[in-house]
């Protein structure tokens, strides 16, 4: 019936009803998307305003077209219209400047005509779904009369009598309160500047729970650029700027989950690592590119530091070495590393041996996190990540390639997140120039075994390249050539926001189905929040982001995979499990196909 009303109504006709999951959640999408969309192409400095009424059903029509006329006596052309028109519920969603009195005076008239023509001409509810909230909370006594009125205060005089809670929010005697105090959005930078506040973002947040969300680091910096041009307001300014840096500069993961669940995809942590960018001085500049210059001596180094570390625990013992390690972190702020159980072994540099004519072959680029950091001492399987990828292509009839001098070489991805956008552009260009030789100039395919590492070098992709991250390489070239057994105990499974942002989750859920029939993706876990090297740095950061993984699984669940060495050694810590790459249980799970000669012929 529905579809047929609207045939002749064009576009609508295009639209079919589906009962297909994938189809339905992108008419959802587009749904909830509409709010933000609208909000995304205002005058930047402008406020999207939404307000929701009700009329009765059979006065609908009427009253939107009523609605439409004041829109364009008070000169809002850009406003739309929607809703849930069984209800008689409609929304309406404008832009609204507050930067100057005759803006603002525009707005009141237009709320006064509004308010009269919902309640004088329909008799109809100035909330229909939402809230009263200040910017209605003067019309109440008009849309509900004086008795009314006068019963709503004298319960709040009884629960509430000194007026502390919420004031002037659903009630108030003031007829201006809603033209009061208002906010403005002063403009930032194009990155951000379209955000409307919705708080889309939040929930996919890993410092949501411990320092502050997208939106509250977008309002943050909306508020220091509305006191740029204040200097009565200095103390205050630097006030607020002192706690940013920690509250939103430094705890932020910049995972980008943000552009994933905002509707106009901004990504919050590409602007937090713009600031960084910007924050960084010639000295700071000269020690990254040196470090990039000398990055296989820094490898070293770091397994040099790994293995005193250890050896030092081995003397000490386990306690001591945990209070030394806390007490060092809290007293270089932060700059060494708290000590955890999981800190894992040196990974000693390993070189790819299996060759044989004829068979096809793979580029494989080990990450400098796979390189560095082996297995920690609770591992089940302690061979290298690189061996056990090596073991497992060979298994599928590959050979793999490793670039030349592949110690010295890097994604960029550690130096992006730092802020020194050049250098990991440096080292990128200088990644793609070995791969490229690698690859017989783009002839084979080629792998990376971490997903950060996949996500920076597919951002910047050369075109004659072909990249795979570890996940992709196992669904497409591996799974189908191998026998696969799948095991019964229940095994866990973290997917990285690397993988999330790839669009990895089906192929990930592919090779899971196939190597086991019990599975557990833990809720609301977006991101680990262990973020490169920010699990060491900032360990309350992992924690936080991690707080509900070791209540979702059971007893029996002793074994968690991912995609990303760090990433697992933070969930080790905060799980008790052990967590390793999902090469290892795709190995552990296959063996090579048993291949069938027809002696006959």
């Amino acid at each position: 019936q529905a579809t047929k009303a609207i045939d002749g109504i064009t576009p609508l006709n295009t639209i079919e009803f589906s009962k297909d999951q994938t189809t339905y959640n992108l008419y959802w999408s587009i749904r909830k998307g509409l709010f933000p969309k609208v909000g995304a192409v205002r005058k930047t400095g402008t406020t999207v305003i939404i307000e929701d009424i009700a009329v009765e059903t059979e006065k609908l029509a009427d009253a939107v077209l009523n609605l439409q006329e004041l829109f364009k006596k008070h000169d809002y052309n850009e406003a739309i219209i929607f809703g849930h028109a069984l209800d008689g519920n409609i929304h309406f969603v404008f832009a609204q400047s507050f930067n100057s009195q005759s803006e603002i005076d525009r707005y009141a008239a237009f709320m006064d005509d509004m308010a009269h023509l919902i309640i004088d001409k329909y008799d109809g509810s100035l909330k229909a779904e939402h809230a009263t909230g200040r910017n209605m909370a003067p019309y109440v006594e008009m849309e509900w009369g004086k008795e009314a009125f006068q019963l709503m205060w004298d319960i709040k005089n009884i629960l509430d009598p000194q007026h502390i809670l919420n004031p002037g929010v659903v009630l108030t005697k003031d007829q201006t309160s809603h033209i009061q105090n208002l906010k403005q959005l002063a403009a930032v930078d194009p990155l951000i500047d379209k955000c409307i506040e919705c708080g889309f973002c939040e929930a996919t947040c890993p410092t949501r729970a411990i320092t502050m969300t997208p939106r509250q680091r977008i309002s943050a910096l909306r508020e220091l650029a509305r006191l740029d041009k204040n200097e009565t307001q200095n103390s205050y300014k630097q006030k607020l700027n002192s706690q940013f840096i920690y509250e939103g500069l430094d705890s932020c993961a910049g995972d980008g989950l943000c552009q994933l669940a905002c509707p106009v995809e901004i990504d919050t942590g590409q602007m937090m690592r713009t600031l960084r960018n910007q924050s960084k001085g010639s000295f700071s500049t000269k020690i990254a590119n040196f470090i990039a210059n000398h990055f296989a001596g820094t490898c070293n180094i770091a397994r040099i530091g790994l293995s005193g570390a250890l050896l030092f625990r081995t003397l000490v013992g386990r306690t001591i070495m945990q209070a030394l390690g806390t007490a060092t972190n809290k007293i270089s702020g932060g700059l060494i590393p708290p000590w955890t159980h999981d800190i894992p072994k040196p990974q000693s540099p390993y070189i790819t041996k299996t060759t044989k004519p004829g068979r096809e072959k793979i580029v494989y680029f080990s990450s400098c996190a796979s390189r560095v950091l082996g297995n920690s001492k609770d591992n089940n399987d302690n061979r290298p990540l690189a061996q056990v990828i090596e073991d497992l292509f060979n298994k599928a009839g590959y050979d793999l390639i490793q670039p030349k001098l592949v110690e010295g070489l890097c994604c960029g991805m550690p130096f992006e997140s730092k802020g020194f956008f050049d250098t990991a552009d440096n080292k990128t260009n200088e990644l793609a120039q070995a791969l490229k030789l690698a690859s017989n100039n783009g002839e084979y395919p080629i792998i990376f075994d971490t997903s950060p590492c996949s996500l920076r070098f597919k951002r910047t992709l050369p075109q004659n390249l072909k990249i795979h991250d570890i996940t992709e390489a196992i669904h497409d070239f591996v799974l189908d050539k191998l026998e696969i057994k799948p095991i019964d105990t229940p095994v866990a499974f973290h997917i990285t926001c690397s993988s999330q942002r790839l669009g990895l989750d089906p192929k990930i859920k592919t090779i899971m189905e196939a190597c086991s029939s019990n599975i557990i993706y833990p809720e609301n876990i977006q991101c680990c929040g262990f973020s490169g090297d920010k699990g060491f740095q900032l360990p309350q950061l992992n924690a936080s982001a991690l707080r509900t993984l070791k209540s979702q699984l059971p007893k029996e669940c002793t074994n968690g995979y991912s995609t990303s060495r760090t990433c697992e050694i933070g969930l080790m810590t905060h799980s008790q499990r052990s967590y390793q790459s999902i090469a290892y249980l795709v190995d552990q799970c296959s063996t090579a196909k048993h291949i069938t000669i027809d002696t006959e012929e």
